[in-house]
């Protein structure tokens, strides 16, 4: 079994990052229809399979330019923004169109720096990710360019997957470019360039093997590339750098399309237990019955009923300690509520959360996906 076969093999959740040079003519602004309904049967053909498909997407500003008449060229930053306000409704609405086709829904998230890094906005982001693809639906994720600033611009969309693909636990993210992989030089220098087929960390050898982007449009590059890689390899998910232009670019990946796979040690869920258990300081906690713990060494979520106490103050996604009456730390986890939530819900059934609290919650104080005990 070769590299691909077997990372996409057991992928489940795959992130595709859309280069904007693959999407748009930078010529003369046009869409590049049949591609993109070349890759719209590909996504239809791994969905009918199981899979989970988040699509993130450039090509908003290159197609947006065209509508409002700007020149060739580098644009301000007022221009970009512009740009992208006219774009994006037209791109959204060829991503609906293209995959409509196949009765797949596209729903639409415009995201910034600031929504990953602030807690609140980064759970519901994920919240709202995983609500979607719960029911069928293909998120469609670009960069809100049209209000962003130089401040919080992630400045390039290899790195805003990632950061995606890291927020919903993804097993893969495949980087559709307008290069087939990293070389140990710049092929278009150096005849003497040989691919690396597969990488497995990330070392000054590897950094040193970066090159520019290749065109206007893209604000990538290799450099952004091998930073989109050390996310993704940090959250246990699995990165490929593949060319995109031909069509059916997913389906040329799965049947052995020239790439670069970047490998992680470990998988997205036990990365991410690793940072709940060892990164993350408890800023509160909650007590519970002998009932809960039972529950929770069998691998189940902690539920409201078995919530003696709540200690400390916290907010919806703070870690918090869990803890025996007798004050042994069992774990340590995301909860899903704040304090004082959490204080009205505590040994209640999970039916009774929305009649005490006004709103329907989560069943779980802190879900199994979102816990390490012991």
């Amino acid at each position: 079994m070769n590299v691909t076969s077997d990372i996409l093999g057991g992928a489940k959740r795959i992130v595709v990052k859309i280069g904007s040079v693959l999407l748009v003519d930078p010529e003369n602004g046009a869409l590049h229809q049949e591609w993109l309904d070349s890759l719209a049967d590909d996504v239809a053909s791994w969905t009918g399979r199981g899979r989970e498909i988040i699509i993130v997407s450039s090509g908003a500003i290159a197609l947006g330019r065209r509508y409002l008449e700007f020149k060739s060229g580098n644009l301000a930053l007022e221009q970009k923004q512009a740009a992208a306000a006219a774009g994006m409704v037209r791109l959204a609405h060829a991503y609906q169109e293209a995959l409509g086709r196949h009765d797949l829904t596209v729903a639409q998230i415009l995201l910034t720096l600031d929504d990953s890094e602030d807690r609140r906005r980064y759970l519901n982001a994920r919240n709202t990710l995983t609500t979607l693809l719960g029911v069928g639906a293909v998120p469609l994720i670009n960069e809100n360019d049209s209000v962003a600033t130089d401040e919080i611009r992630f400045g390039d969309n290899d790195r805003l997957a990632a950061r995606v693909a890291a927020m919903i636990s993804a097993d893969a993210l495949v980087l559709l470019s307008d290069i087939d992989g990293l070389y140990t030089s710049d092929p278009a220098k150096d005849s003497g360039a040989r691919l690396v087929p597969e990488v497995t960390e990330l070392t000054a050898e590897i950094d040193a093997m970066a090159g520019e982007a290749s065109s206007s449009d893209s604000s990538g590059g290799m450099v952004t590339k091998l930073a989109a890689a050390k996310q993704s390899l940090a959250a246990g998910c699995a990165m490929a750098i593949t060319k995109g232009r031909g069509l059916n670019p997913l389906s040329a990946l799965e049947d052995g399309a020239t790439c670069t796979w970047f490998r992680p040690s470990g998988t997205p869920q036990s990365e991410r237990k690793r940072w709940i258990a060892g990164a993350l300081q408890p800023v509160g906690a909650l007590v519970v019955d002998d009932g809960a713990i039972n529950a929770l060494k069998s691998g189940r979520s902690l539920l409201p009923a078995g919530v003696t106490s709540v200690e400390g103050d916290f907010q919806r996604g703070d870690p918090v300690a869990v803890r025996a009456q007798d004050g042994t730390d069992l774990g340590r986890g995301l909860t899903a509520y704040s304090s004082d939530d959490a204080r009205l819900i505590a040994g209640h059934k999970s039916r009774e959360i929305e009649e005490r609290l006004g709103y329907r919650g989560r069943d779980e104080m802190i879900h199994r996906d979102d816990l390490v005990v012991g």
